[in-house]
Parts: C-alpha cells; structure tokens; sequence
C-alpha cells in the first residue's frame, strides 16, 4: 500500500526496470524504464484473469492515463507534473485493483463456463461409448464401469447447463440484471466437479478400454476425457483462485 502523501510518480520511478519485464507479463510495446508504462506494469502485476483480458484492459488504462497527461502537458508545465496529475485523477495502483479485478473474475468465469459447456458434450458422448452395446457385444465391459459413466455423465449436464446460464448471465443479460457476487465462485467449484469427473471417467474407460472387445473406441474415449479434464481443471483452478480475490462491487469508470 502507498503511504499517505507519498508520491506514486516517485514510488514508480523506483520500479527495476527488468522486474518490471517480468511482472508485466511480456505485454508488448511497455517500456518499465516510462512512468507510464511502469504504472501499467505495477498494475498488470496486481490482477489476476484471463492473459488476453487482463492486457486488454492495461493497455486501456495506460492509453486512458496517457491522453489525460498529455492534456494536462498542453495546458502548460513539465510533463512529468502532468503524469503526477493524471494519476492523481485516475487513482492509484491499490485504488484500482479492486474493480479491475472484478472484470477480470468475470472474465475468468466466463472463461471457465465456455470451457466446461463445450467439453461436458464429449464427456456426454464418452458415457455413451461406455454404455452403448455396440461398444462391447460381449459384456465384455463392466457394469459397474457402465453405471459410473451414467452418474458422471449426469454431472456433466449439470454442469453444462449451469455454465450456459452463467454465460448468459455475464453476457446479454447483464445489462436488465446484476451479476450474482458468488457467481464467479459458483463457476469455479462447477468446474472444478466437472474436471473430477472428467479425471474419473479417464480411469473408468481405462480400465474398460483393457477388458472390451472393441478397446480402440474406448481408448480413444479416455484420451478424450483426459484432454477434457486438462483443459476444464487448469481454468477452474484459475477462477478458483481470482473468486478469492477481494473486489469491487461497482464497475469500473475510470
């Protein structure tokens, strides 16, 4: 946090430029060795969401904080007074981050919702080849194999449908109604349920794969839950951790 009367043009004129490299997550273009772009590597460092989002939205404060410096240079004084003023007008760092990082959550749980409603229909679709009788004529594969494929694919539909919502919520929705506080969250721990099953049906077609008759299938369905799973668990661990992220609940202005 700032100390009170501290001046954040100075705070930042400390920043190692080469940290500054680093912590901006190789957004392209910044230079840490500006001010400006120092501010906006300072802030990039601070969020947490989606990569393309997050530069998305740096790129527009920093734009938004260049124009205001500069129509505060035209009116006469140094420039760097006119930096000193543009952040004083737009807000610190700390005075950001609260409702910066309230997009970027939403960003990441739409993120995690699109990422479970299009990969819950090949989980649907691995619980078919398991319980399918084209899939083993023999009864070859077990039931209890079968019947584990049932309830997973059960969540898997759950889970699809409370991720369309959530992205109907967060999108044309949210205009007409406020976006629920504990949503992100919500899409989180859907997520992370439908990454477990998705983990969980890998094993079961696995050990289906090796006592079916028509194994290739069953295999290639595993493989399929397994790339599933990768994908689902890596954004729902992501939302899981900007959900416990402190926000703000009003949107940004500035």
């Amino acid at each position: 946090m700032t100390a009170p009367g501290a001046d954040p043009l100075d705070r930042l004129d400390r920043l190692d430029p080469l940290d500054g490299l680093d912590r901006l997550d190789r957004l392209d273009g910044l230079d840490p060795r500006d001010p400006l772009d120092a501010y906006a590597a300072e802030l990039a460092a601070a969020l947490h969401g989606p990569a393309r989002a997050k530069a998305r939205l740096v790129e527009e404060i920093r734009g938004g904080l260049a124009d205001t410096a500069d129509a505060h240079a035209e009116r006469g004084g140094p420039y760097p007074d006119a930096i000193r003023a543009a952040v004083r007008e737009f807000g610190t760092v700390e005075e950001l981050v609260p409702s910066c990082q309230r997009e970027l959550t939403l960003a990441q749980a739409r993120h995690t919702a699109r990422a479970v409603a299009l990969t819950a229909p090949f989980l649907i679709a691995c619980w078919y080849l398991a319980v399918a009788p084209a899939a083993d004529p023999t009864g070859a594969v077990p039931r209890t194999a079968q019947l584990l494929a049932a309830h997973l694919a059960g969540v898997a539909i759950g889970a699809a449908l409370l991720s369309a919502a959530t992205l109907a919520v967060t999108g044309t929705l949210a205009r007409r109604l406020p976006t629920p506080p504990r949503l992100p969250l919500l899409v989180a721990w859907t997520g992370t349920t439908a990454g477990v099953a998705m983990a969980v049906t890998t094993l079961a077609l696995a050990v289906a794969s090796a006592l079916a008759t028509n194994w290739p299938l069953l295999a290639c369905a595993g493989a399929l839950a397994a790339a599933s799973h990768a994908v689902v668990a890596t954004s729902a661990r992501a939302c899981r951790r900007c959900a416990r992220l402190p926000v703000s609940r009003t949107a940004r202005t500035a």
